[in-house]
C-alpha cells in the first residue's frame, strides 16, 4: 500500500488562515492521531488529505500522485472518510445503509460475493450484528456512530480517515471502537484519527501529529510527543503524565495554565 504525504500545506477558510506549512507523513499499517486544541486545524487537516479541500498551497499525495487529481470514485476506493457529526439521512434498514460503502467497487450488475462478504466483515468489526435489522434513524447516536464507522469500513479502503470517531459513544463501546481501529491498522491499513482525549491518543496512537494555530508543533511517538511541558504550551494545562495500575498510558489534566 502507498504512503499518505502532505507537504506544505497552507489553507485559508473564510478570511482566517487555519493550516500553515503543514507537513506530515503517514505510513501504510500505522494508526495516527491528529491532536490539538480547539481551532487547532485538525479537521481542515483531515479534509486535506481526503481530497476534499483546494489548499493556498502544498498539497496531499497517495502514492506519488495528487489526491486532488483522483477521480472521486478512485479517490472512495482508496480513502475511507467518517466526518464528525455525520447524519444519516435515510430511514432504511442498518445493512443496507452499511452496503452503501461498496458502491464505489460495485459493478453495473450490483454487489458481487465479495461484495456481501465485505459488508459482513464491516458489520461484524463495528459491532453492529445485533442492529442490522433496525431502521437507521432509530438509533440512537452512539448506535449510529458505530453504524457510518460499519459503512466506511465496507468499502475496505486503504486509508481510514475518522473525525472524532469516539464521539457519542459509552465508555464500554469506545474501547471497542478502539480495538476496531487498531485491528484495522493491525491488518495494514493506514489509519489516521482526529481525538481530543489525551489518554485514548496515548494508548491507540503508533504516533501523534501535535497542531497548534494550524502548525505541527510536534510529531512523533505517543512518549515523544504527550509531555507535561508540550501540553503546557500547547493546551494550556498542567497534567500529570503517567500509567494505570496495567501499564497502560493515563494522562491526568490538573489545571488550566492561566
Amino acid at each position: 500500500m502507498s504512503r499518505l504525504r502532505a507537504d506544505q500545506l497552507s489553507l485559508r477558510l473564510r478570511g482566517r488562515t487555519v493550516l500553515r506549512s503543514v507537513s506530515a507523513d503517514f505510513a501504510p499499517g500505522t494508526l495516527t492521531v491528529i491532536l490539538g486544541p480547539n481551532g487547532a486545524g485538525k479537521s481542515s487537516l483531515l479534509a486535506c488529505l481526503a481530497g476534499l479541500v483546494h489548499t493556498e498551497s502544498g498539497g496531499v499525495t497517495l502514492g506519488g500522485t495528487s489526491v486532488l487529481d483522483m477521480s472521486a470514485s478512485r479517490r472512495a476506493r482508496h480513502i475511507g472518510l467518517l466526518t464528525q457529526n455525520a447524519d444519516i439521512h435515510w430511514d432504511i434498514d442498518v445493512r443496507a445503509l452499511v452496503a452503501l460503502g461498496r458502491l464505489p467497487h460495485q459493478g453495473r450488475w450490483g454487489r458481487s460475493a465479495a461484495d456481501e462478504a465485505a459488508i459482513d466483515r464491516a458489520i461484524a468489526r463495528s459491532d453492529c450484528v445485533a442492529l442490522i435489522h433496525r431502521r437507521a434513524r432509530q438509533l440512537s447516536g452512539g448506535e449510529q456512530a458505530r453504524v457510518l464507522l460499519a459503512r466506511v469500513l465496507a468499502g475496505e479502503p486503504d486509508w481510514l480517515l475518522a473525525d472524532e470517531p469516539l464521539a457519542n459513544l459509552d465508555p464500554a463501546h469506545q474501547l471497542g471502537a478502539m480495538a476496531c481501529l487498531r485491528a484495522v491498522a493491525d491488518s495494514g491499513i493506514g489509519v489516521v484519527l482526529v481525538l481530543h482525549d489525551l489518554t485514548q491518543a496515548a494508548r491507540i496512537a503508533d504516533s501523534i501529529v501535535m497542531l497548534h494555530e494550524g502548525e505541527v508543533t510536534a510529531a512523533g511517538t505517543p512518549a515523544e510527543v504527550l509531555t507535561p511541558d508540550l501540553l503546557a504550551r500547547v493546551f494550556a494545562i498542567r497534567a500529570h503524565v503517567g500509567a494505570d495500575e496495567a501499564g497502560h498510558p493515563l494522562i491526568t489534566p490538573l489545571a488550566r495554565i492561566v
